[in-house]
């Protein structure tokens, strides 16, 4: 089940064997297998009550040869240093796959945001720049959104960092509001960047996506996204989606017989991902455990949840007909599902392939604070359709010049860029 591997060991594990299928010198590859700068401090904030309360932050800076530390800023009550540097080390690899000027990073904060006041929230997201400002900024590390934060989070820490400073900085954070230096399409960004490599996958493997049935796991940002892509764009149904309910900390799968209707179910569902069950039901959702999702009958498999769901045990209960894996979480096919998706050849999307659509319109969104000029929505969805696009053919054709694995392609891809920067910059 998920936390049977540690998140970093699996992404070492990864980057090990590609680094042997590199014949990566063993001193470059030491460099790469760890970050270059991590951080942990104390947060402390005064809550409405009065009280002080001490939160235990982090940030890890995994390796900035090719431009500024990118990654998100996770509050989740179950936040380890591990997964932090986890995710800092894929931010390097999706940086680099998607071909944009930026480096790994990731920071995180343990807490269940939903158990806080919107001003304790403020005062947290405040607090962490008030930690942490001398070592970002726009030309050094750009967080963004990630678990348990928003768009309103990152514009209360965009203002904190412009106060310490004493300039406006909007480039210093991404996925910030729209009228606060946000980018149209950032919302939508993640998600359909998912349903863009699906449609390229599709083409290769001569599959049609209006009869094409996807099951999703989460409801969160990028799951949501994915699901109204897959059937505005692709034409297809969505089976299921799942989604973690905050009111009794459990996780549900929610289905119907014609197929989830995502923009209905966007309107029963609160901002942190989890469905309003009454009403689900009573517009004919069946709800069921939380993991039954990945048992649907379908022909494309969507966890966009949280690391490791998919696994030795469960991918056991995958339906037969599935022919397609898109990563839209970070990390949540371990290294014993990747070896049942090659027995059975099932084609995988690899998370920092999949998913990059989040950091590639914060790199847009860096680069329109930067001209102080905004594009319109349309023209951000294009250029990332092109980005994102561009990118899976890159690591397709590098699967099928050196006959390897998807996942395995993406990391070539992404540590040979990597390795060239460093080599240009003198550093090995």
């Amino acid at each position: 089940m998920a936390g049977q591997i540690n998140a970093f060991e699996m992404a070492q594990k990864q980057f090990d064997g590609v680094a042997k299928l590199l014949n990566l010198d063993p001193q470059i590859a030491e460099v790469l297998r760890t970050p270059t700068r991590e951080y942990s401090f104390r947060i402390p904030v005064r809550m409405d009550d009065g009280s002080l309360r001490v939160f235990q932050g982090f940030r890890v800076q995994h390796n900035d040869a090719r431009g500024p530390n990118k990654g998100g800023i996770r509050f989740h009550p179950s936040e380890t240093f591990d997964t932090v540097r986890a995710l800092a080390t894929w931010m390097t690899w999706k940086c680099a796959v998607a071909d944009i000027p930026l480096g790994g990073g990731k920071g995180g904060i343990i807490v269940d945001p939903s158990t806080l006041s919107t001003t304790e929230k403020e005062r947290l997201c405040r607090g962490w720049v008030d930690v942490m400002w001398k070592n970002i900024g726009p030309r050094q590390d750009v967080p963004a959104p990630d678990v348990g934060t928003t768009p309103q989070m990152m514009g209360w820490m965009m203002d904190e960092y412009s106060k310490l400073v004493g300039e406006y900085t909007p480039g210093v954070f991404t996925g910030k509001p729209l009228g606060g230096g946000g980018s149209e399409g950032r919302t939508e960004a993640t998600g359909y960047g998912v349903i863009y490599t699906v449609r390229e996958a599709m083409k290769h493997l001569g599959i049609d996506p209006k009869t094409s049935v996807a099951a999703i796991e989460g409801f969160g940002n990028v799951s949501q996204y994915a699901a109204i892509g897959f059937v505005e764009m692709l034409g297809g149904k969505v089976a299921c989606v799942s989604c973690w309910d905050r009111n009794d900390r459990t996780s549900y799968t929610y289905s119907h017989k014609d197929g989830v209707n995502p923009r209905f179910l966007l309107t029963i569902t609160d901002q942190y991902g989890t469905i309003d069950k009454k009403k689900a039901t009573d517009a004919g959702y069946v709800v069921e455990d939380g993991e039954t999702w990945i048992e649907k009958d379908c022909n494309v498999l969507i966890p966009a949840a949280i690391e490791g769901h998919v696994n030795a045990d469960t991918v056991k209960k995958m339906s037969k007909n599935v022919k397609i894996v898109a990563e839209g979480a970070n990390g949540p096919c371990t290294p014993e599902a990747d070896e049942f998706f090659k027995q059975q050849g099932i084609f995988n999307i690899p998370d920092f392939l999949c998913n990059a659509g989040g950091v590639t319109t914060s790199y847009f969104e860096s680069v329109q604070n930067d001209m102080n000029f905004y594009w319109p929505k349309e023209e951000v969805l294009q250029k990332l359709d092109q980005k994102m696009t561009s990118a899976f053919h890159a690591v397709l054709n590098m699967s099928l010049k050196e006959k390897v694995y998807m996942r395995d392609a993406a990391y070539m891809v992404a540590i040979d860029r990597v390795v060239k920067a460093m080599q240009l910059r003198g550093w090995v």
